[in-house]
């Protein structure tokens, strides 16, 4: 599935765009699989943020790059954190309730505080509910 920096489209066919998850973190993985039908269907592709294209493509380092989920637009914009999540469910028509409630003002701020309080724990709850990445 790697394919190197020079050689990779930006979005590789996708019409909407990347989805890159950290691959180390089993909880991510797992949800990232679980989900990748979907995501599919609906013109995103996946990629694990340990490919060596990811760093390449957005010059960032590694560390820096895996404190959030991300998301490369076909247009080559960078989408991060509790961001990704409004922009793929207002793409998926079953999905836009969700992107609605929580772009309202106060709920905008608490699924960003609560992703945020999230990623910095993912790996605690990957160990805790014994989730190797994938």
């Amino acid at each position: 599935m790697s394919v190197d920096a020079e050689t990779r489209p930006v979005v590789k066919g996708a019409a909407l765009g990347v989805v890159l998850y950290d691959g180390q973190c089993g909880f991510c993985s797992r949800w990232v699989e679980y989900w990748a039908g979907t995501l599919a269907r609906h013109s995103f592709e996946i990629a694990s943020l340990d490919e060596p294209w990811v760093a390449e493509r957005l010059k960032t380092p590694y560390q820096e790059l895996v404190t959030d989920i991300r998301l490369l637009t076909a247009d080559g914009k960078l989408v991060s954190g509790a961001d990704v999540y409004l922009y793929v469910t207002r793409r998926i028509w079953w999905a836009w309730p969700f992107y609605a409630i929580f772009n309202l003002p106060g709920l905008n701020r608490l699924i960003h505080s609560g992703y945020r309080w999230f990623a910095r724990n993912r790996y605690c709850v990957s160990r805790s509910c014994k989730l190797q990445p994938r």
